[in-house]
């Protein structure tokens, strides 16, 4: 069900509503490093400040919503896509969040219009109370990773990076509950390198792997609103089986170097579970080889520039 075929065909539903988020290419020496060949897909600029937007518009457009409208449960990021996207289709929506999600993200989907909870340490927390409430209430529930049509929706940054940069070797993806690099992975299918990239403290995907299935993972890290789930999801991990070549991990203080390097070279404002990809170049947790042509998807965009 989630393959390149499926994806392109949510992509001509989703289209009309999502932006085609550009690429920058530029040198590793930029950033201090080797001259290889580096681009970045800018997702942070699509609507709602995250590549969440695609899988949210997705879910809206694939499924049927009841007249009670769509419930999510979500670090920021998923939240703030969903209420996006409810409120362009004219849905009703409940969002759920912990109380570690950081003030912008809570503050865009306020802003968004829609029904905002805020309570419980972390994501899982916020899971369990919108699970509740879709049982009680019929809403939908719009799954942050864990969802067909999430994963195709996040599947299209895949088909547009193949088009605007055909010769990419290696593709570096941040990792939370695998949405995104479940989607690109399946997109590509082996016939470019991807690695998920994920923070020290959030290793879901990497213990994922070493049990051959979901398992909770440490979710303590500067991206916590963002790269740190409990787990993977059930759907994404046959497709990283499969297709992601290897996940690396970042600290803290690598992601918030990054943030501040990408600020510098390029004047680009990104949160820090939106740069783990650059933070293994300069940290040094994937080398690049001589004349390899890396990409680098800097995912979201919601934070604000005196956080880092």
């Amino acid at each position: 069900m989630i393959d390149g075929k499926s994806i392109a065909a949510t992509h001509a539903v989703i289209k009309p509503y999502v932006r085609a988020t550009p690429i920058a290419g530029v040198s590793g020496a930029d950033f201090g490093l080797s001259r290889f060949s580096l681009v970045l897909k800018l997702e942070h600029l699509q609507h709602s400040g995250s590549f969440k937007a695609r899988g949210a518009f997705a879910n809206l457009l694939l499924r049927r919503v009841p007249p009670v409208g769509v419930v999510a449960a979500s670090g920021g990021n998923h939240g703030a896509a969903v209420a996006y996207a409810a409120r362009r289709l004219g849905a009703r929506a409940k969002i759920f969040v912990p109380t570690v999600s950081s003030p912008v993200k809570i503050q865009r989907i306020r802003e968004y219009g829609a029904d905002l909870v805020v309570g419980g340490d972390r994501y899982a927390d916020a899971l369990a109370a919108s699970e509740a409430w879709a049982a009680e209430s019929g809403a939908l529930p719009v799954h942050a990773f864990d969802q067909v049509e999430t994963l195709l929706g996040q599947g299209t940054i895949g088909m547009e990076l193949a088009a605007q940069a055909p010769d990419v070797d290696t593709l570096l993806v941040p990792v939370g509950g695998g949405g995104l690099i479940g989607g690109i992975a399946a997109w590509y299918a082996g016939a470019t390198k991807v690695i998920g990239v994920e923070p020290h403290h959030a290793p879901t995907l990497t213990e994922a792997l070493k049990a051959r299935r979901p398992v909770d993972a440490e979710t303590g890290s500067i991206a916590a609103d963002s790269l740190a789930p409990r787990r993977v999801g059930e759907l994404m991990l046959p497709i990283a089986q499969a297709y992601v070549d290897r996940v690396v991990l970042v600290s803290d203080a690598g992601m918030q170097r990054a943030q501040d390097s990408l600020w510098k070279t390029l004047r680009l404002v990104a949160e820090p579970g939106g740069v783990a990809g650059l933070a293994a170049l300069l940290d040094g947790g994937y080398m690049p080889g001589s004349g390899e042509r890396v990409s680098v998807v800097i995912s979201g965009g919601n934070t604000s520039a005196v956080e880092f």
